[in-house]
């Protein structure tokens, strides 16, 4: 009976820990949106949004962290479970990590509805926010259906993000040097461009994850890069 209720318990946990995570998810999935979108309507007061819920992510986060913490001081769980909490943790690091990159957009686009706009850029800003908020869902749904096929997919689709990327770096380039007029706008055009780059890495680092999870081995193989710019590009902050 001791021993039933300590399963009950440990899964009662768990699935605590899994409700954080997925409402953490949720918000992430809306930051990503938003973000684009206050850029692409010139927005600042969903930009300002963006910025203020990031508190929310984070707040989340510790409490996972907090959580996974008591489960293993209380419940010293098996290898299959500790694996599970540790994939958790990582999980919410990642998301974490995304959400910061959509305040940065946020706070770049409070920037940027002050200067003139750069014909087509924010529309294809958000097109290839589009993409990394999609795969962000599917890595999510992979999770929680414990699917290592679907999260290998999020995991190649990341070469998509990156070839959009450098197509905008490219555009971006062209934009400065027809007019030096426009390279302020177009720097931080750049930087929110790197910041979904960096997002879409970091949502493959959840797909990781869950094949972790699944298959109790991370991906052996390089995962596909197409980012061409790292040496020609600074670094966002």
């Amino acid at each position: 009976m001791s021993d039933r209720h300590i399963v009950k318990s440990y899964d009662r946990d768990l699935e605590g820990i899994q409700a954080l995570i997925m409402k953490m998810g949720g918000l992430v999935e809306a930051a990503i949106l938003e973000a684009a979108n206050s850029l692409d309507n010139r927005d600042e007061e969903a930009a300002e949004r963006v910025r203020a819920n990031d508190k929310v992510i984070d707040a989340l986060e510790d409490q996972v962290n907090q959580a996974c913490a008591r489960m293993l001081a209380l419940r010293q769980p098996s290898a299959g479970d500790l694996r599970t909490v540790l994939s958790v943790m990582k999980i919410s690091s990642n998301l974490e990590r995304v959400g910061d990159y959509a305040k940065n957009m946020g706070k770049r686009t409070g920037v940027l509805v002050q200067m003139s706009p750069i014909e087509g850029a924010s529309g294809a800003i958000r097109r290839m926010a589009k993409v990394v908020e999609r795969m962000l869902k599917d890595a999510l749904d992979a999770y929680i259906q414990r699917d290592a096929e679907l999260a290998q997919d999020v995991r190649m689709r990341d070469h998509e993000v990156d070839q959009m990327y450098n197509a905008l770096f490219r555009e971006f380039l062209t934009f400065m040097m027809e007019d030096p007029r426009n390279i302020t706008a177009c720097m931080h055009l750049h930087f929110i461009a790197k910041n979904i780059e960096r997002m879409g890495d970091h949502v493959t680092g959840i797909a990781e994850q869950v094949i972790y999870l699944v298959t109790g081995a991370m991906p052996e193989d390089d995962r596909p890069k197409a980012d061409q710019t790292a040496t020609a590009a600074p670094s966002a902050p």
